[in-house]
């Protein structure tokens, strides 16, 4: 094990953050006496997650240069049964490059946060729970035992539900948060049945010693059935999965969480919670390698929302939810790539995501601070001239995540496509079906969110909710760019938005990069030996992928999306009108919401009202509580009648006693 990585260093990335976030959550607010101003609140929480990013740089460069890695225990906190139950960190090239992603995203977020709530009254309180979030999610990437990824893996989950509903005020966002927090806990319950029963089954939480056992795992049916143990283990550790990276069914919750500052939309959308799942898949490779049922589900949910979620995109008109909604099809893209036992890239899109997508939320931000905080699409246009940092910056966000040659969306969004062409799996060719027509919609909904916003006539005095009876003050609601503390993270973000991709790919990809820490079985899952064998260089990639179908559809979607709203703008109306039923159904989300509050809620609330009348009032009340009183009260009330206070009554009674006792014992012998 290398020496150039100590624990004493790995320990202070995520405390770090941690102690950014208390002291302004502590001193920073009326809790602890607001003892802190937002300058030093600000500064505290920004040094914490600097110091981790610089330190998370330091790592990553050890893990690349030297080949170092670090796998041990820092702190154990029980024993149960010979169950240990640690604290630890295991440091490899998968974890490495997440803590440098999280750190770096976060930092941005971090500076952006000072420009976006400077006039909001709960500053110093969204800092700490940032800086918490950032800790909680590097001590899940960092963890070498499952009992620290859970730890990690609930704290992002509650440090998520503070900030989606920070503005506790607002009912839709109470709502959100609640809604978040439940559907997360469905999830989370297959996750910790996953846990349950490698623990039950190998007698230990820690990751070296589950994955030397996976091959014993492998031979064994779970006890009263004809299924694979190793089987329902990774599609219950997936379920968790679906919950935090937001896979069909369990996404509902993910377009709600805009209700929340878009500063946290970034950071839950780009770098912490929803790639929680990801990774956490990535790192379980080597079990999910043992059974293919769990590949052929994974590769279904992960297309299913790829392509449906894309869907939804086309038509809604809140800038923020055209986002959301392209944050789920991506992470579609993830878990089709993980289907296809196609690790590594399924990671290397996470990455080349983070950016351009932490990107493209703050670019919203910017613009709907520079628009005086509407989110309406439609009431936008023409914002190019007055926000021309915002504009460029989104422009390069969009290129990269429609896949554009030589920006880094393009490198992991193509080696996805050709993944999943590769994979020999049943579900590949539906797959393959939906990440291709996927294309063509990211396409389309990211441009014409772009088309909408920065180009075509100026709308942006014509909003009637801003200006119910018809006046409006042109000079007041003119747009202007956004401060240097918003336009300076778009920047550094816009940066690897466009190279990283064309940096990384051969490493990450082709190199031996994630050796050590993804496993794959490639004499029977060929995906990733194919992608390497078809790779001649990343200028090369890109010149090929001109002549592909990906490039085409993409090209069409841009296409289609500039002829619809600038060149023909009557057309969309005209395309509803004649496609209403269509039309309904994507506005209505599938009706998957009503489905849930109408349908599943009240089933549930039937379900809890049942047992409350039949456990809680019948038998717990009625039985249990008032019927052991009454039984007690019935008993008492019939030995107090021998309680006469005669001495005779009492003489006869022992007598009485005597007598049976002496028969008794005689009958015996």
């Amino acid at each position: 094990m290398s020496q150039s990585l100590s624990a004493a260093s790995l320990l202070a990335i995520p405390l770090a953050p941690l102690v950014g976030a208390l002291a302004a959550g502590v001193f920073g607010t009326r809790f602890g006496g607001n003892k802190l101003g937002r300058v030093v609140c600000h500064s505290l929480a920004i040094s914490g997650v600097f110091l981790a990013f610089i330190l998370s740089a330091i790592t990553l460069n050890a893990v690349v240069t030297d080949g170092a890695r670090f796998n041990e225990a820092i702190y154990t906190w029980m024993e149960a049964g010979g169950l240990k139950m640690e604290i630890g960190f295991m440091v490899d090239g998968l974890s490495a490059l997440m803590m440098c992603v999280v750190s770096f995203v976060s930092l941005m977020v971090h500076i952006y946060t000072i420009g976006y709530m400077e006039d909001d009254d709960g500053y110093n309180r969204f800092f700490a729970y940032i800086s918490l979030f950032t800790f909680s999610m590097l001590m899940l990437v960092m963890s070498n035992n499952m009992l620290q990824l859970f730890f990690g893996w609930e704290a992002v989950g509650l440090v998520s539900y503070l900030l989606i509903g920070f503005w506790y005020k607002k009912p839709s966002a109470i709502f959100a948060n609640m809604k978040a927090f439940l559907v997360n806990r469905v999830g989370d319950f297959g996750f910790i049945l996953g846990i349950g029963l490698l623990a039950a089954y190998t007698g230990t939480l820690d990751y070296a010693e589950t994955f030397s056992q996976s091959a014993q795992l492998a031979t064994w049916v779970l006890p009263g059935t004809d299924w694979m143990l190793i089987t329902v283990i990774c599609i219950c550790l997936f379920i968790g999965a679906m919950g935090k990276s937001a896979q069909f069914p369990l996404h509902v919750w993910l377009p709600d969480s805009m209700e929340g500052p878009t500063p946290i939309s970034a950071l839950i959308h780009a770098a912490t919670m929803v790639t929680a799942g990801i990774f956490m898949v990535a790192r379980m490779s080597p079990l999910f390698e043992l059974s293919d049922t769990a590949l052929n589900f994974v590769l279904l949910i992960g297309a299913i929302t790829a392509l449906f979620m894309g869907f939804l995109g086309m038509v809604q008109n809140d800038i923020k939810r055209i986002v959301a909604y392209s944050t789920l099809s991506q992470l579609g893209y993830m878990t089709v790539a993980l289907g296809a036992s196609a690790y590594s890239v399924a990671v290397f899109h996470l990455m080349t995501h983070a950016f351009f997508k932490a990107l493209l939320f703050l670019a919203a931000g910017s613009v709907i601070m520079g628009v005086h905080h509407n989110q309406d699409i439609r009431w936008m246009g023409g914002l190019r001239k007055y926000m021309p940092i915002t504009w460029i910056t989104c422009l390069m966000g969009s290129l990269a995540l429609i896949g554009t040659p030589l920006f880094s969306g393009f490198y992991s969004k193509d080696s996805i496509i050709m993944a999943v062409h590769a994979s020999e799996l049943p579900a590949s060719g539906f797959a393959y079906f939906a990440v291709l027509a996927g294309v063509f919609v990211t396409a389309f909904y990211s441009f014409r969110l772009y088309f909408l916003v920065f180009h075509g006539n100026e709308r942006f005095t014509q909003n009637p909710e801003t200006h119910p009876h018809g006046h409006h003050d042109a000079d007041h609601h003119l747009p202007h760019e956004s401060p240097w503390v918003v336009t300076i993270p778009l920047i550094l973000l816009a940066i690897p938005s466009v190279l990283i991709g064309y940096m990384t790919i051969s490493p990450l990809l082709t190199g031996g990069f994630f050796e050590g820490s993804l496993f794959v079985n490639s004499s029977i899952h060929k995906s990733i030996e194919v992608l390497r064998d078809d790779f001649h260089g990343s200028f090369q990639l890109a010149l090929h992928s001109l002549m592909t179908l990906p490039f085409w559809l993409a090209l069409a979607g841009v296409l289609v999306a500039w002829m619809m709203y600038l060149r023909h703008p009557a057309w969309p109306a005209a395309f509803k009108r004649s496609l209403l039923p269509i039309y309904t159904l994507l506005e209505n989300k599938y009706y998957l919401d009503w489905l849930n509050e109408n349908v599943i809620a009240r089933a549930a609330r039937g379900v809890g009202a049942g047992l409350w009348r039949a456990g809680d009032q019948m038998i717990i009340d009625g039985l249990v509580v008032n019927g052991s009183w009454r039984l007690v009260g019935w008993v008492s009330a019939k030995v107090r009648t021998l309680q006469t206070g005669y001495l005779y009554d009492y003489a006869l009674a022992m007598i009485l006693g005597v007598f049976v006792l002496m028969t008794y014992f005689v009958w015996l012998k």
